[in-house]
């Protein structure tokens, strides 16, 4: 005889079962309060936290001058978050054991909000890094929380469509962060970058008062934590701050030729392989890195990570693009990619329903090559005549794909791992995610450098007298400038300094193809590997 989910839930609440029993951990379980509900009260958590990660970049030069500090100084605003956020995200799990995940999720939200004020507040900028820190400590438990929760509220067939709720948060909020960011600092104070999430936090936090609660596992979760595992905890604090910190500053430093860079970066691998090492035989592991024992929570970590890679690097790259080269405003770049979150919103309810009639493997596959293609098709397509509207429809045809991946590797993470693991399990894969945003950035930022010098040095190379096209070229714009009045030398210098800035362009724009290429590859390296998924149950299987 078996028990149905509703049922168990109805038994559990009227008081028939204790709660902290063992048959209660076994029933299958449901919230008491619609799922549904839920699903957007956590979402609206993650995504402020998520949008509070982009919001505040636009806003750099403002607090700079505002603060009187230099840009450099300035950008250890971003990097003070990235750090204390990325050591919080794979601890979420074992602080959720000790503390219960209502009583953490709703304790992140109070630090985040609090620490939001303290940095609007700031009188100067140390005291607004200081606010950043708890700040990335508040947020790094509403991202992993809020898809644990919509792990445990949904029975496994559905994960995908509440799945599909959280990819909002996940997608549609760094794109929209720098535009929404630029508009409040130019129309209003940097301050209220950060003062806006005053009364977004309290409504929110009243209603997870409200609407959560913990499901029975997790109430004896406390008493099998062991004592606290403080050389795990500090090889991920080290380990994890010196990575952050190489991937922030590698390209400005220049990489491994600055002795501070290389040293971080080889004290983040030691530290980081210590981490894994000794969690792995630590009987209570703060991080529970044992997961990846399982197949398909590896692939799928690996997916994420890719995903976290692609979807901040190219929505850094097309404004970018869009703004250095073609001369737009912060205002139209972010307009063109706005486009793509209309589409998004369409197909989510699209892609939720899929994942409950196919497999996620196969969901995989397709969303992977759509997303190779799509980079490739940039590379064909991309250049500095490019409309409005042709640079709006590249990035639809970019971002779109990210969303078909993401949702069916959200899910391919938890299967075949107990219930009991859902909040190591959100922690781990939002770590990943988080991770590849900051190489991702790091990877556009060096590429771009990089192959721009590159691309010059070959142009530059076939400009010489003996080219007749820059013969022909350089006596044309001469003429040209003379008509104008200008009197013969200044002619030639005037036409050698247009051409060399039309060398300094094309050389550029062929670094933006390069890195949407690297792109291309990486998304069907992943498409591979996505048959690998082993096959989950679906709506129909069950």
């Amino acid at each position: 005889m078996s028990i149905r989910e509703d049922d168990s839930s109805k038994i559990l609440q009227k008081g028939a079962i204790p709660a902290n029993s063992a048959l209660a951990e076994s029933l299958p379980w449901a919230p008491r309060h619609n799922p549904w509900l839920i699903a957007v009260v956590v979402s609206l958590a993650a995504f402020m936290e998520v949008l509070d990660t982009s919001v505040a970049n636009v806003a750099l030069p403002h607090i700079a001058g505002n603060l009187g500090a230099s840009n450099e100084e300035s950008t250890w605003v971003l990097t003070s978050y990235l750090v204390s956020n990325a050591i919080i995200l794979p601890l979420s799990g074992w602080l959720v054991a000790a503390l219960g995940r209502k009583r953490f999720f709703m304790g992140s939200i109070v630090l985040f909000t609090l620490s939001s004020l303290l940095c609007g507040l700031a009188p100067n900028l140390g005291w607004l890094i200081l606010g950043r820190v708890f700040q990335g400590v508040g947020g790094g438990g509403l991202q992993p929380m809020a898809q644990a929760i919509l792990a445990d509220s949904f029975h496994p067939s559905k994960r995908g469509v509440a799945f599909s709720i959280f990819s909002v948060t996940a997608l549609i909020a760094p794109s929209v962060g720098p535009t929404l960011g630029g508009w409040i600092t130019d129309n209003y104070s940097w301050r209220w970058v950060f003062n806006i999430n005053l009364p977004v936090g309290l409504i929110t936090l009243s209603l997870i008062y409200r609407l959560l609660e913990d499901p029975p596992y997790l109430r004896t979760a406390k008493a099998k934590l062991g004592r606290f595992d403080y050389v795990g905890f500090s090889l991920l604090v080290l380990g994890v701050s010196a990575l952050q910190i190489v991937l922030d500053k590698g390209q400005e430093a220049d990489w491994f030729s600055s002795h501070v860079i290389a040293f971080l970066a080889g004290l983040a691998v030691v530290l980081l392989v210590s981490l894994v090492i000794f969690e792995w035989r630590h009987e209570h592991p703060i991080v529970n890195v044992r997961l990846f024992k399982h197949p398909n929570f590896a692939i799928a970590n690996v997916m994420i990570f890719v995903l976290g890679v692609l979807t901040f690097a190219s929505t850094v790259l097309l404004p970018q693009f869009l703004q250095t080269l073609m001369g737009y405003s912060a205002e139209s770049s972010g307009m063109v990619m706005s486009m793509a979150n209309l589409p998004l919103l369409i197909m989510v309810p699209f892609i939720g329903k899929l994942t409950t009639k196919l497999q996620a493997r196969a969901i995989l596959a397709a969303g992977w090559i759509a997303l190779a293609s799509a980079m490739y098709f940039s590379v064909l397509q991309m250049n500095m005549l490019i409309s409005f509207w042709h640079a709006s429809m590249l990035r639809v045809l970019q971002y779109s794909p990210v969303l078909i991946a993401f949702v069916p590797a959200s899910m391919a993470a938890y299967f075949g791992i107990a219930r009991e693991r859902s909040n190591d399990v959100a922690g781990m894969v939002n770590f990943m995610r988080n991770i590849g945003s900051s190489v991702g950035m790091a990877i556009v930022t060096t590429l771009i450098a990089r192959r721009t010098q590159f691309h010059q040095a070959m142009l530059v190379s076939s400009i010489s007298d003996a080219n007749p096209t820059f013969q022909i070229t350089s006596r044309a714009l001469a003429q040209r400038f003379h008509h104008f009045g200008f009197n013969t030398p200044d002619s030639q210098r005037l036409a050698l300094s247009m051409i060399y800035r039309s060398i300094l362009n094309q050389a550029a724009t062929l670094s933006y193809l390069d890195t949407y290429w690297v792109f291309a590859m990486g998304a069907t390296v992943m498409f591979a590997l996505s048959f690998l998924v082993k096959r989950n149950r679906t709506k129909g299987d069950a």
